[in-house]
C-alpha cells in the first residue's frame, strides 16, 4: 500500500512573510484578541471556537456535529467576519446536484459579435470558509464532488481547471439525531476532515446571556482582526514548528493502539472496535499538535500536545462494532483510556 501523504502544496505563501519568530511570540495574543472578537457573537463555546481556529491555522477542513441551534453557522460567519474572508453557505439537500456546489456552464450571448459562447459561472465553494450544512442529507455523488474540491482545491469546468481561492476551508455539520433520510458519510470521507469537534449545550448562564443578546435590536459589528495573508502565514509557521522522531513516535503509537489487529492491541479495542485509524490520523496528529504549540507561543511541539489534539483527531476515524454500541461504549470513552494509557 503506498503511503498517505498531505498535500503541501495546499498551503500558499502570502504576500510578504513575516519574521517566525516575531510571529510565534505574537500568534498567542493575536488568537486571543480574535477569540474575543468572535464572543461579541458567540456566547460561551470557547472550547469549540479554539478547536475551529486549531483546524484554521493548520490549513485545513473541520467536521462539526451537534444538534441544530447551536450556533454553528453563527461561528464560522463570525470567524469570516474577524478573519475578513468570504464566507459562503449552503444547505445540502437530496436533491442537491454537483454543479450546485462547483459551478455551471451557462450559454451567453454577444450582441455585439452575435455569437454564443459557454460561460462559467461560479458555484458557491469559490469562498474561503464554507459551510457545508447538513452534509449528510445529500447523495454519495454530490457528497464526492465536495469531497474532491475539498481535497484537489480546485474546480474543472469543460477543459478549464479553476483554482479555488486562497486560503479554502470547509466546515461541515452533521446533526446526530435525526438520521432518518440521510447519506451518512462513509469511513474514506470522513478521514479527508483533519479535526472531528463535537458542539454541546451551553450552560444555563450562558443560554441566559445567548437569549438576552440575540432578543434585542442591535447585532454586534466584529471588528477585523486579521486578513487572509495574516492566515496563510500563520499556516506556514505551523507547518514549520519543531517536533522531535521522539513525539512522532509517541502518535504514531497512539494511532496503531486504536487498531484491533495490532501487536498489544488492549482488550478493549480487540472486544469493540472494527477499524482504527489509519496512517492519515498520525500525520493530522502532529501536524495539530504544532497547531496547538503554535497558537500557545511554545517553540516546540510535546507529548502534551498531541494528547492535547488526540480526540479532535481520532473520533471519527476509529469505527466501533455492534457490541460497543450495546455496551454504550462510544470512540470518545474508548480513546480516553488510550491516551491516558499511552507513554513514549
Amino acid at each position: 500500500m503506498s503511503p498517505v501523504i498531505l498535500d503541501s502544496n495546499q498551503i500558499e505563501s502570502p504576500t510578504t512573510m513575516p519574521n517566525p519568530e516575531d510571529l510565534i511570540e505574537t500568534l498567542p495574543a493575536r488568537t486571543r484578541a480574535l477569540r474575543e472578537e468572535v464572543a461579541k457573537a458567540i456566547v460561551g463555546q470557547e472550547r469549540v471556537v479554539e478547536d475551529v481556529l486549531l483546524g484554521l491555522y493548520c490549513g485545513e477542513h473541520v467536521l462539526l456535529t451537534g444538534v441544530p441551534g447551536l450556533a454553528k453557522t453563527l461561528l464560522i460567519r463570525s470567524l469570516a467576519e474577524a478573519l475578513d474572508l468570504d464566507f459562503k453557505r449552503i444547505q445540502f439537500t437530496p436533491d442537491l446536484m454537483p454543479a450546485d456546489i462547483t459551478g455551471t456552464e451557462i450559454i451567453q450571448d454577444d450582441p455585439v459579435k452575435g455569437t454564443r459562447a459557454l460561460k462559467f459561472m461560479p458555484g458557491p465553494v469559490f469562498t474561503n470558509l464554507l459551510l457545508a450544512d447538513e452534509i449528510n442529507r445529500t447523495p454519495p455523488k454530490t457528497q464526492a464532488a465536495m469531497l474532491q474540491t475539498m481535497q484537489e482545491r480546485e474546480v474543472t469546468a469543460g477543459r478549464e481547471t479553476m483554482p479555488l481561492p486562497k486560503p479554502f476551508h470547509v466546515f461541515a455539520t452533521q446533526n446526530p439525531i435525526e438520521m432518518e433520510g440521510t447519506y451518512q458519510l462513509p469511513e474514506a470521507a470522513t478521514d479527508r476532515f483533519m479535526l472531528s469537534v463535537m458542539i454541546h449545550y451551553p450552560e444555563p448562564s450562558q443560554e441566559v446571556d445567548m437569549v438576552r443578546r440575540t432578543t434585542g435590536t442591535v447585532r454586534p459589528a466584529l471588528e477585523k482582526v486579521m486578513n487572509a495573508d495574516d492566515l496563510l502565514a500563520i499556516q506556514q509557521l505551523v507547518r514549520a514548528v519543531p517536533v522531535s522522531d521522539e513525539v512522532i513516535r509517541f502518535a504514531v503509537d497512539l494511532v496503531g493502539s486504536t487498531r484491533p489487529d495490532a501487536a498489544g492491541a488492549t482488550e478493549q479495542v480487540k472486544r469493540f472496535v472494527r477499524w482504527g485509524a489509519g496512517p492519515r490520523a498520525s500525520q493530522y496528529l502532529i501536524l495539530g499538535a504544532k497547531g496547538r504549540a503554535a497558537m500557545i507561543g511554545k517553540p516546540c511541539a510535546d507529548v502534551e500536545d498531541v494528547r492535547s489534539v488526540a480526540l479532535l483527531v481520532l473520533r471519527h476515524r476509529i469505527l466501533t462494532n455492534f457490541k460497543a454500541r450495546s455496551e454504550g461504549m462510544d470512540a470518545d470513552r474508548l480513546l480516553d483510556g488510550l491516551v491516558k494509557a499511552a507513554r513514549i
